[in-house]
């Protein structure tokens, strides 16, 4: 199964653990504002080598048997140039943000995969009143 090769650790220690960062409780139906970020202690190479290649963010309410996709955002900027590798003008950041109404509690999941260390998952509970 995938769920073998999907790496979590503390994102204090570790660069490649996508941190969630949002309000714990909100009303129903009102927007609540997410940001993902890889490398939020630990800064996360962003060369042509070495990168975040996307970032996704699932939803998954309390005794569902299925998650719901909110977004994903694919990391294209990685300093390539036809000069060379990073020699390019623009460098993506391991960062996204989206507002969503969620109408009930459950579970935000974040995965976010690198080039060459693989798929990372972290998760936080949002409480719906």
């Amino acid at each position: 199964m995938l769920s073998e090769f999907v790496k979590s650790a503390d994102w204090k220690s570790e660069k490649h653990v996508p941190v969630i960062e949002c309000v714990a409780a909100a009303k129903a139906g009102e927007a609540v504002a997410i940001t993902v970020t890889v490398g939020k202690e630990i800064a996360h190479p962003n060369t042509t080598n070495h990168h975040i290649a996307w970032i996704a963010l699932h939803f998954v309410p309390a005794g569902a048997k299925t998650s719901i996709e909110i977004t994903r955002c694919e990391f294209s900027a990685h300093g390539a140039a036809a000069e060379g590798p990073d020699k390019g003008p623009a460098y993506t950041d391991s960062t996204l943000s989206v507002r969503a109404k969620l109408a009930a509690t459950g579970t935000l999941y974040a995965t976010a995969y690198c080039n060459i260390h693989g798929l990372w998952a972290s998760e936080k509970v949002v409480t719906i009143a």
